[in-house]
């Protein structure tokens, strides 16, 4: 898990991940991780838009966000 959110930040891409914070709340986020420290990671999480620490081991599942660019005719 830890690999695939590192290229996630050196592409600079945006996740959308499901977290289960210490008491069991699962919750759904938009992050930009931003740093790695040990066992966590520091994100830019728009749900509370603000920056957050996360636990990797509490990631459950993440999904890289893909915009694509209309072309205009």
């Amino acid at each position: 898990m830890r690999i695939n959110l590192m290229k996630c930040m050196e592409r600079n891409q945006l996740i959308e991940l499901m977290y289960m914070d210490s008491k069991g709340n699962i919750s759904k986020r938009r992050v930009k991780v931003l740093k790695f420290q040990g066992t966590t990671f520091q994100a830019l999480c728009f749900k509370r838009n603000a920056k957050r620490t996360f636990i990797i081991d509490s990631v459950l599942a993440y999904v890289p966000i893909i915009h694509k660019e209309r072309e205009v005719v």
